[in-house]
């Protein structure tokens, strides 16, 4: 098993137990991105990081997240397939009506140096050419 692939098993078991406080895994020039869904953008940096997920957040409650698989994709870069558990504070939304989402988790001299967070798994696999889970073709 690889180092990279330790890391983002690490970072993932923090996010598990509802800790998304640390970011010592993260690169301190970081592109942290979401190609899809609600709040699509992108932002350098750990300051931006950190805002990024602090805004995701902020507009959920009893927010969890869950691996559901983790894939190296090659030396560089992981792929993690998850879901979030929780509601929408204003709109009600339960997060696993959102379906299973996916992070590609570049990295470098042991950091991650691009968060690429897909509210849409399927959107991710596309991406990377990769089939859906439980599809053989």
């Amino acid at each position: 098993m690889s180092e990279n692939l330790d890391l983002v098993r690490s970072i993932v078991a923090y996010w598990e137990r509802g800790d998304f406080s640390r970011a010592d895994w993260a690169d301190p020039e970081i592109d942290y991105v979401f190609p899809d869904g609600l709040l699509p953008g992108s932002w350098t940096g750990l300051a931006e990081l950190k805002s990024g997920f602090r805004d995701w957040l902020a507009v959920w409650e009893g927010a969890r997240y869950e691996a559901t698989a983790l894939r190296e994709l090659d030396p560089d870069s992981v792929l993690v397939l998850a879901r979030y558990r929780g509601r929408g504070k204003t709109s009600g939304l339960e997060m696993e009506q959102l379906g299973q989402l996916a992070s590609v988790f570049h990295l470098q001299g042991g950091k991650v140096t691009r968060l690429i967070v897909y509210l849409k798994a399927e959107n991710a696999l596309a991406e990377l050419g990769l089939a859906p889970e439980g599809d053989s073709s």
